[in-house]
């Protein structure tokens, strides 16, 4: 997955908009225009780097005169104190893009490093780790690309991409086979349809009804693991909801396919980056 540049472009002009507004008064009214400096950012733990284009692209976006050099691409492990990029330029362009710069790679080195972690939990099973639409309102793209970054892979990435069913979709339409049954009159050939289920008997009704995806909504795994008998091939199971690193392998070895995280993207803890100027 490659990202768009000019939706990243984008993002970092709104960012850069909201924190520096008119001016920086501490830098403009401080540091000579003329003043040249260097800056270095590094790592302060271990796990995987996600956004350092982002990174970079603030500054060039600042100030396209301003040199830098990305020592650890996205997807590559870091250790504490590994260096990951290198600028040079206005020390003033550097003070000004470095808030900006670290939201960014943090925020998306955070979701990268989480999503490894959850995907060499899950080696050795059929199950693969995906996220889910629980992102952050304009970051959606970075966010799930710092997923597959880190080793995971996306969910449908909006509301276009797929019909999902949820309880209160199939309760307004009244009931699994009927909503699945409307779907299917209207949608393209190239469209799967996703229904969540609570119990084995909705995930029955699923399967008669030919469901392409079925999602295993805060089952237990013993209760997975009937469900993945039940199914026999005919339907990819996802498992989600509730699931937390002390039942990740246990989900795992149910026997489904995917298994959905929303916690990859809702409520990831940044990754520690400091960046150092001289």
């Amino acid at each position: 997955m490659t990202l768009n540049k000019i939706y990243v472009d984008e993002i970092i002009k709104r960012a850069l908009l909201e924190d520096i507004n008119y001016c920086d008064v501490t830098t403009d009214y401080l540091i000579p225009e003329t003043q040249q400096g260097s800056g270095r950012l590094v790592s302060k733990a271990d796990g995987i780097v996600c956004g350092a284009e982002a990174a970079a692209r603030v500054f060039r976006i600042l100030d396209d005169s301003i040199e830098y050099e990305i020592l650890k691409n996205d997807g590559e492990s870091v250790q504490k104190g590994d260096v990951i990029m290198t600028l040079k330029g206005s020390t003033r362009t550097l003070l000004k893009g470095e808030r900006t710069a670290l939201n960014l790679i943090q925020h998306m080195s955070g979701i990268a490093t989480a999503a490894n972690k959850y995907a060499r939990i899950v080696e050795g099973t059929n199950a693969t780790i995906a996220d889910t639409r629980k992102t952050l309102p304009g970051l959606r793209a970075l966010q799930k690309y710092a997923v597959m970054t880190g080793g995971a892979k996306n969910h449908r990435y909006n509301l276009s991409d797929a019909a999902m069913l949820k309880d209160n979709h199939i309760d307004a339409a009244g009931g699994i086979t009927a909503a699945i049954t409307q779907l299917r009159k209207k949608i393209g050939h190239m469209t799967k349809i996703e229904v969540e289920t609570r119990n084995l008997e909705e995930l029955k009704e699923a399967l008669d009804a030919k469901a392409d995806i079925i999602m295993l909504d805060n089952m237990s795994p013993e209760l997975m693991k009937q469900a993945v008998e039940i199914t026999s091939g005919r339907a990819v199971l996802e498992a989600s909801g509730g699931i937390t690193d002390e039942t990740l392998r246990a989900v795992a070895e149910s026997g489904v396919d995917i298994i959905s995280v929303g916690a990859l993207t809702h409520s990831v803890k940044a990754f520690d980056i400091s960046m150092y100027i001289k």
